[in-house]
């Protein structure tokens, strides 16, 4: 069995195919990466409570029965026969699984690059916080460049945190904050939790921006470009980027829709044996790691089914929580279940100290599950 991608599905499902089929199934894992870290520990960099190597976690460190991991570069995909092919290797695997998640199209939004910023990967946190340093005052505008895009309140909890960033520095008054996108409403499927994002950032002189779908950067007068013909000026602006499948899997034919379309029930795709897990696939829930995670439980639940002639898990139903720091120290967390009922569901529990302290266990937990204590 060959499972690409070692993120939150990829991890979880290696380690429970390892806790229930290590004497029946031999597990290679690929990455083309070294080390693992968690979405959120992006923010710790970007405002400098950690150091980027501290986030890190090496992948020589996991250590599961029947699981080998290889750092490669997946080259090729072919699902109809599941033969990969990677800068090193060529497998041929009886059970495939993709789970190599979403990548970030900088390119996509003209003007990014060059006038831009953004905190979705830990080098463009690293950026963002050294250029935080130079900013005095005007318009910081965080812009949402398309949808669906990884944690869906992430935009929002880093206008709450620049809050605080530019209150220690005693400039808040000289700034003003906005966020902008294409959605509605923060969280569109529960007007209850947008409401309550939407009451935090109110309450911090933050405005949200709804329905506005960005163009370009004109970073010549620093302002943005809207489908609408306006134009919106800012002194330093944060992108949320343009999320696409990796090349390798676009060139597959797996997604012919942009996304690896799937059985709900179970992330099987069209190709016998091939599933697909966490922000690779298409299925109609957040892009998120703990939504990954509780789908790589279902997968290796039905792949130990199907090995064991024995019934099928119960259906996915994409639920968990989605972690969201307020500022202050205080957590919230969205609850969240699409796929569970007949509309999807959510509420936002919190902010409170005793969720900080939550979302750290959360990390130090799987941290050891994943990787050893």
């Amino acid at each position: 069995m060959v499972i690409l991608g070692a993120g939150f599905a990829g991890l979880e499902l290696a380690t429970r195919l390892s806790e229930s089929l290590a004497d029946e199934v031999r597990v290679t894992l690929i990455d083309q990466n070294e080390s693992f870290h968690f979405g959120f520990s992006k923010l710790d960099v970007l405002f400098g409570r950690k150091a980027s190597e501290d986030v890190l976690l090496d992948y020589a460190e996991v250590s599961k029965a029947g699981v080998e991991f290889r750092r490669e570069r997946v080259r090729s995909i072919e699902p109809e026969t599941r033969r990969v092919t990677t800068d090193r290797h060529s497998y041929d695997a009886d059970i495939l699984v993709v789970a190599l998640g979403a990548n970030y199209d900088l390119g996509a939004t003209p003007g990014l690059e060059e006038g831009g910023y953004e905190y979705y990967s830990l080098r463009g946190a690293e950026r963002m916080r050294d250029a935080l340093g130079q900013f005095e005052s005007g318009t910081m505008l965080i812009g949402i460049l398309g949808q669906p895009f990884k944690c869906p309140p992430a935009p929002f909890e880093g206008a709450l945190l620049l809050h605080d960033y530019l209150v220690q520095r005693g400039i808040r008054k000289a700034a003003e904050i906005r966020v902008i996108g294409p959605m509605s409403a923060p969280v569109p499927i529960t007007r209850e939790v947008s409401q309550g994002i939407l009451d935090a950032l109110g309450g911090r002189g933050i405005d949200y921006m709804a329905n506005q779908h960005i163009i370009e950067l004109d970073t010549t007068r620093k302002a943005l470009r809207l489908e609408s013909g306006e134009s919106v000026p800012y002194e330093f602006f944060v992108g949320i980027p343009v999320h696409r499948v990796p090349e390798v899997v676009a060139a597959s034919g797996l997604a012919p829709d942009g996304w690896i379309p799937v059985e709900h029930t179970n992330l099987a795709t069209q190709f016998p044996d091939v599933y697909a897990v966490g922000d690779v696939a298409g299925a109609p829930t957040a892009k998120a790691g703990v939504f990954a995670e509780s789908a790589a439980v279902v997968v290796a639940d039905d792949i130990v089914a199907r090995l064991h002639g024995t019934a099928p898990p119960r259906p996915w139903e994409a639920a968990g929580s989605c972690y969201i720091e307020f500022g202050g120290g205080a957590v919230g967390k969205v609850e969240a279940n699409f796929l569970g009922g007949p509309k999807p569901t959510a509420q936002l529990v919190g902010p409170s100290a005793e969720l900080a302290a939550e979302k750290e266990a959360f990390g130090l937990t799987r941290r050891a599950r994943w990787f050893g204590p």
